[in-house]
């Protein structure tokens, strides 16, 4: 087994794929018509689905709501630059939720909300 990719279910795709380019970084891999798009994230992906796409594929989910809390989850980032990872997400419209913080075990970690009210941490590299 191996783990390929993660999707999340937005409403609109190439807004979302836009918005990961511009606040992160990330280079789209394709957007296919259908309603499902991925980003160049190396060997696993992180890919993105309309909800119509999900629905018509008979998937059941609780649709997150921008003024809700972020789902139990969060995707991660790994820069060497924290700070200005996060100033540049929050310049491209991601919500700060923390700002830069240094944690116990060496890692400076921050969390913004994407477009969508998904939870992004930006974190420093983990030291061996």
């Amino acid at each position: 087994m191996k783990f390929g990719y993660t999707i999340l279910y937005v409403t609109d795709v190439e807004a979302t794929v836009s918005f990961y380019e511009k606040a992160f970084g990330l280079k789209r891999q394709f957007i296919h018509e259908s309603g499902y798009g991925e980003m160049i994230t190396g060997e696993t992906k992180l890919a993105f689905a309309s909800v119509e796409l999900a629905r018509s594929n008979g998937v059941s989910f609780q649709q997150i709501l921008p003024a809700g809390p972020s789902p139990a989850f969060e995707i991660a980032f790994i820069t060497n630059d924290v700070a200005a990872a996060f100033q540049r997400a929050v310049e491209a419209g991601a919500v700060p939720v923390a700002e830069p913080k240094q944690k116990p075990w060496g890692q400076l970690v921050c969390y913004v909300r994407d477009i969508n009210s998904f939870l992004v941490e930006i974190c420093s590299p983990l030291a061996p």
